[in-house]
C-alpha cells in the first residue's frame, strides 16, 4: 500500500500506524497552511490528562493564503524551552524517558527557521528511535484526489483522526484512564522499542 500524509509535529500514533504498514510514503509537501491542525501541534499525556503542545508560526496577512513549506517559526516565544519541560513532566517516570532523551533534546536545543523543516528532523529522529527503516518521498504537485494512493492526509486534522488503537501502559493512566492516539513520543516513552511491533499490529 502507498499513501499519502501531512509531516507533522512529532506524529500522533495514527500517522505512524499508517506508515509501519506502508509499503511507501510520500508526504504532501505543496498545501496550504491550515490553522488548528497538528502541523504545529501535538498531544501528549500530562500529570493533568491531555495536554496541547503548540508551536506559534508567523503568519503571512498580506498574501492571504500561506503555503506549509514557506511557514516560518514565531521566535519571539521560548516554546522549545516550554515544550520540552512539559515533556519532562509528562514523561520523565516513563520507562523509556531517559533512554530517548539524548536523541529528542537536540530538537529542543536548535533553532529552526521553518515549520515543515522542524517537522521532518522530528520524523526522522522518532524513527530512529523506533528502529524503523522509514524511506519516504515529497510530493511535486498538489493532487486534490491522488492516484494510486490511498489517502491518509485527513489524519492531519485531530476532529477527523477518529481511529482508535489497543491501550497500552501510560505514566498517569491510573489517574485519568487511557488516552487514545497521541503524539508518538507517548508510545515510545512508554514502550521503548516494543512500540514498533504495536504499531505493525494496529487496525487502520
Amino acid at each position: 500500500m502507498n499513501i499519502l500524509l501531512h509531516p507533522t509535529y512529532f506524529p500522533s500514533v495514527s500517522n505512524f500506524v499508517a506508515m509501519a504498514q506502508a509499503d511507501a510514503v510520500t508526504f504532501e509537501v505543496e498545501d496550504n497552511f491550515q490553522k488548528q491542525t497538528n502541523r504545529n501541534r501535538m498531544y501528549i499525556y500530562s500529570p493533568n490528562g491531555m495536554q496541547l503542545l503548540n508551536i506559534p508560526v508567523k503568519h503571512n496577512n498580506e498574501k492571504g493564503r500561506q503555503m506549509f513549506k514557506d511557514v516560518k517559526i514565531e521566535e519571539a516565544f521560548d516554546w522549545q524551552k516550554q515544550h520540552f519541560k512539559s515533556l519532562e513532566a509528562a514523561y520523565r517516570s516513563s520507562p523509556f524517558f531517559e533512554y530517548f532523551e539524548d536523541d529528542i533534546r537536540p530538537l529542543f536545543e536548535k533553532k529552526h527557521t521553518y515549520m515543515m523543516d522542524l517537522n521532518f528532523e522530528a520524523l526522522e529522529i522518532v524513527c530512529d528511535c523506533l528502529g524503523m527503516d522509514l524511506k519516504y518521498d515529497k510530493s511535486t504537485e498538489f493532487f486534490r484526489e491522488p492516484k494510486d494512493m490511498a489517502d491518509y492526509r485527513y489524519l492531519v486534522n485531530g476532529k477527523k483522526d477518529t481511529l482508535e488503537f489497543e491501550s497500552y501502559t501510560q505514566v498517569f493512566g491510573d489517574k485519568h484512564g487511557y488516552i487514545n492516539n497521541l503524539s508518538i513520543l507517548d508510545l515510545l516513552f512508554n514502550e521503548g522499542r516494543y512500540a514498533l511491533d504495536y504499531l505493525k499490529k494496529q487496525k487502520l
